[in-house]
């Protein structure tokens, strides 16, 4: 299983990519009509327009990225460079060790940067200025900030010394859970609580899209929630009461393209309330 698991994504075609992506949201589109957290009441064609504009702008970006990555996987693996090989890990010790160091630095750490440093997250705010979270605000990412991601994602690839088929299934892999932890579902408290010990559950990352800190400050995994967990970042104010948007931002620019394109550059735009 694992040596067909390597080859599919050491091989696997752009088209498959696209389809993992736009199938995932497709999914969970629907299963967020079923069973929705929150009843918006809201057009939800007109809603995902500005961001699926941010996803095509982040597809755009990645693929630009793309060249880097490949080479420095290979040339760690040429220079036997990284943790993996350090360690001499193979077979599933190595995919599951992978997908949690690539999921630290990709992920994990450059969120809580960008919450660190007001000049990034000027760039992050347009991901939490949208006022009615679901599946399509998973890759709400101002242009800038997809580029702080990218190189994040190499720098992953370079510490952990990951093979192009780790980083293939890595990436498939986090964009599908960033999907299903933003989309508007409602599952079992339960069932919610027992995923949250292994992965980013909805409710979960719900909380860090609260309007306002200290919820705003925490939950940044985004596949993993040991890291939370480890560093102290994880959060559990009940759902209820919980509300989207950011309480610098006006509520009425959430789908203002050119506002939110601007905000990074805004200098009337305040960092804290």
């Amino acid at each position: 299983m694992l040596e067909n698991l390597t080859h599919y994504f050491d091989t696997i075609p752009s088209a498959h990519r696209a389809f993992i992506l736009a199938g995932g949201i497709a999914f969970f589109w629907l299963v967020e009509g079923g069973i929705p957290l929150f009843r918006f009441g809201y057009n939800k064609w007109k809603h995902a327009g500005l961001n699926l504009f941010f996803t095509l702008t982040t597809i755009i970006i990645n693929f630009a990225f793309a060249t880097l990555i490949v080479r420095g996987s290979d040339w760690s693996i040429q220079h036997e460079w990284g943790i993996l090989p350090w360690l001499s890990l193979s077979g599933w010790a190595q995919l599951i060790v992978g997908l949690l160091l690539l999921d630290l630095v990709g992920a994990y750490f450059i969120h809580w940067i960008e919450h660190k440093i007001k000049v990034l997250w000027k760039f992050h705010m347009v991901h939490h200025a949208d006022t009615m979270v679901d599946t399509t605000t998973a890759n709400r990412h101002h242009p800038g900030e997809s580029v702080f991601r990218a190189i994040f994602t190499l720098l992953g690839v370079l510490i952990c010394g990951a093979p192009m088929w780790l980083v293939m299934l890595y990436q498939s892999f986090s964009a599908l859970l960033s999907q299903f932890n933003h989309a508007n579902i409602r599952l079992p408290k339960s069932l919610d609580r027992a995923i949250s010990y292994i992965i980013v559950s909805p409710d979960m990352h719900k909380i860090h899209h609260h309007v306002e800190r200290p919820q705003t400050d925490s939950n940044f995994g985004n596949i993993f929630s040991i890291w939370d967990r480890i560093f102290g970042t994880f959060n559990a104010t009940p759902i209820e009461q919980i509300q989207y948007g950011l309480d610098v931002l006006p509520d009425e620019t959430t789908a203002d393209m050119r506002f939110q394109l601007g905000i990074p550059f805004n200098s009337q735009i305040k960092t804290d309330e």
